[in-house]
């Protein structure tokens, strides 16, 4: 299971790496969209910051996949990325939904492997606020 987990967790750490440094150097051209896919398309690049936002996180969670460090947190923070590829690729882009589900059944398997970890963050728990009146 831990060789399982190792490569899955790599595979998943190099697409995010390579998806974001094709981005980041232009490596390939944008193909042409249409459609819903190209009104989508264009308001991210319209917002001016999502894209680059969207593309650092999937950068930093790549390297850290492959370098095998802080993988929860990095699996937490790529979880809403990965739910917006599979969105958008089952609805405006269906040719790209075999890497999408691959995307998602990666990330859910990281997510079931580190499961007591994340169950931590589902416990209810009580704050209490502690108000010094000493002051």
């Amino acid at each position: 299971m831990k060789i399982t987990v190792i490569i899955v967790r790599v595979l998943l750490g190099l697409l995010f790496v390579f998806s974001s440094v094709t981005y980041f150097l232009n490596l390939i051209p944008q193909p042409e969209l249409t459609g819903n896919m190209n009104t989508f398309s264009e308001g991210l690049m319209a917002s001016g910051y999502i894209m680059p936002l969207v593309k650092m996180i999937e950068l930093v969670c790549g390297l850290t996949f492959i370098s095998g460090r802080f993988v929860p947190l990095a699996t937490i923070l790529i979880s809403p990325v990965v739910v917006n590829i599979v969105c958008v690729h089952f609805f405006l882009a269906p040719e790209g939904i075999p890497v999408a589900v691959f995307v998602l059944l990666a990330t859910c398997f990281l997510i079931w492997v580190q499961r007591k970890i994340f169950i931590k963050l589902l416990e209810p728990k009580r704050i209490e606020l502690v108000i010094n009146n000493d002051v």
